[in-house]
């Protein structure tokens, strides 16, 4: 039997061939290099639509991380089967000394890749896995007590305090020549169609997302000219003020270090609020993967357990409308049928849409955090979750539970003149800027001259936001109680 020669590097959600921290590694300690990706049944046989935009954006971004790989002398070998099997089969039908892989710090990542390790020690293959779609991950960055934070402003501080240029210089894939291995020719099938992998194609294309690096290129030039105006266009749905880079970083087409070293850089300059504005949000995502990392009940449960004795109402067909954009709340749901209609939802969007499920319709948040990871092609866990826990005052650093978002107040105040709305609720386009955003406290003459009837063009409000929010109070209330008066407050 011939030794062990080469490494293979295992791609997931990284999805480049420039700035790659497994890759690097692999070129430079193991060559020849084998680079591979599994289509992991154990993910998409559980997803509940056959019609996935994000599958289809995986699909293209691989095409296109092969074609760059195949220009440099390699290639991608790519599998439609179950990863914890598929990979350590490859790496011991390959020979290679060793396999290569980014972090992935999702519980059920982290259970694969223990399995996956297991297997390919059992093979005498080592598995070596690094740092890659975060700057801190982990434990880097802990309080002077050697503990998680879990408040985001003291987090950032001390982030910001702890960064070097060290952490943001990119890694070096400049491959030498014959470093990379293509695909042996049993294996050669190039990246397989999406209907042979039981998916249909979507209308990803048409919803304005490019795939891919060089769709990650695209929106990266595009937000770099209009980062200046960041701060104050970012929280206004109808402006295109957001970076749009979300779901490239969350399948790693683009290096969190590039952005991150430019956003800072550009902080320091004399006019970079814009981009320093930016570069927290770049942090609250840190943020949430080591409060998921350090608390990984979260994925299922509250972060402050006290929450998880609140015995949620959710009033029968309340979840339905929400997911439907059937509220009677505009704001409400213009952008619920923006995330069913392209996958994506503006961030201030996504703050009103969770709290008035949780605190007007008195709906478990879990519902609305399981509707968005179906939905959003930029759908994280720790994002998503966190996101969800801030909303629904559940969290670690979340908006107090007596702080209740007035969806009309957002409205009024985040697309003032109902541009928004109207794109995705034209049922009610014809009202004015000030008759937009609470359709049923117009006259009827009103509405009749506007060619607009409640209940049949339009629903009436499913819920009275006052009394709704004087209910989720007594709600929160009871779970945040003493213990006795708590026990007392359910009887």
């Amino acid at each position: 039997m011939s030794p062990p020669l080469g490494s293979l590097v295992w791609f997931r959600r990284d999805l480049r061939d420039h700035d790659h921290a497994a890759l690097s590694a692999a070129i430079t300690d193991e060559p020849p290099v084998w680079c591979a990706f599994v289509l992991d049944r154990e993910i998409l046989d559980a997803l509940p639509s056959r019609t996935d935009r994000r599958v289809e954006f995986i699909r293209e971004s691989l095409t296109e991380l092969d074609a760059a790989l195949r220009r440099r002398g390699g290639g991608l070998i790519v599998r439609h089967a179950h990863a914890r099997d598929e990979i350590p089969a490859l790496a011991a039908r390959l020979g290679v000394a060793a396999v290569y892989a980014n972090h992935d710090h999702e519980p059920a990542a982290i259970d694969r890749d223990a399995a996956v390790g297991r297997s390919l020690d059992a093979r005498g293959i080592a598995f070596r896995t690094g740092k890659d779609h975060l700057v801190f991950e982990r434990g880097e960055i802990l309080t002077r007590a050697g503990t998680p934070y879990t408040v985001f402003t003291p987090y950032r501080r001390a982030w910001l305090a702890a960064l070097t240029p060290a952490h943001v210089a990119a890694h070096d894939t400049a491959a030498a020549a014959g470093a990379l291995a293509p695909p042996p020719p049993d294996l050669d099938d190039r990246v397989p169609a999406l209907g042979a992998i039981g998916f249909h194609a979507t209308d990803l294309a048409s919803v304005g997302v490019k795939p891919g690096m060089s769709g990650a290129r695209t929106f990266f030039r595009d937000f770099r000219r209009r980062v200046d105006g960041y701060a104050d266009t970012r929280d206004f749905p109808a402006v295109r003020g957001p970076s749009y880079l979300s779901t490239h970083l969350r399948f790693g087409t683009v290096s969190v270090r590039e952005l991150v070293g430019w956003a800072h850089a550009r902080a320091l300059e004399r006019d970079g609020r814009g981009a320093a504005t930016w570069l927290s949000e770049l942090v609250w995502r840190e943020f949430y993967a080591q409060i998921l990392w350090h608390f990984p009940h979260v994925a299922g449960r509250a972060f402050r357990p006290a929450y998880d004795t609140i015995a949620w109402p959710d009033p029968p067909g309340n979840l339905d409308a929400w997911r439907a954009g059937r509220t009677g709340y505009p704001i409400v749901d213009a952008a619920m049928r923006q995330l069913a209609r392209t996958g994506y939802m503006h961030n201030r969007l996504r703050m009103i849409a969770a709290s008035f499920l949780a605190k007007d319709l008195h709906v478990d948040w879990r519902s609305g955090e399981r509707h968005f990871a179906d939905l959003l092609l930029d759908y994280e866990l720790a994002s998503n979750n966190g996101g969800w826990q801030w909303a629904a005052s559940t969290g670690c650093d979340a908006q107090p539970y007596f702080r209740v978002f007035n969806p009309v107040a957002q409205s009024r105040r985040f697309d003032p003149r109902g541009a928004f709305i109207r794109r995705y609720v034209p049922e009610i386009a014809a009202l004015g800027p000030d008759e937009i955003h609470a359709p049923w406290t117009l006259p009827p003459a009103i509405l009749a001259a506007r060619g607009v009837v409640l209940g049949r063009d339009y629903p009436p409000p499913i819920v009275d936001h006052a009394t709704a929010r004087q209910r989720a109070l007594e709600l929160y209330g009871r779970a945040t109680a003493p213990g006795p008066a708590r026990a007392r407050r359910r009887d």
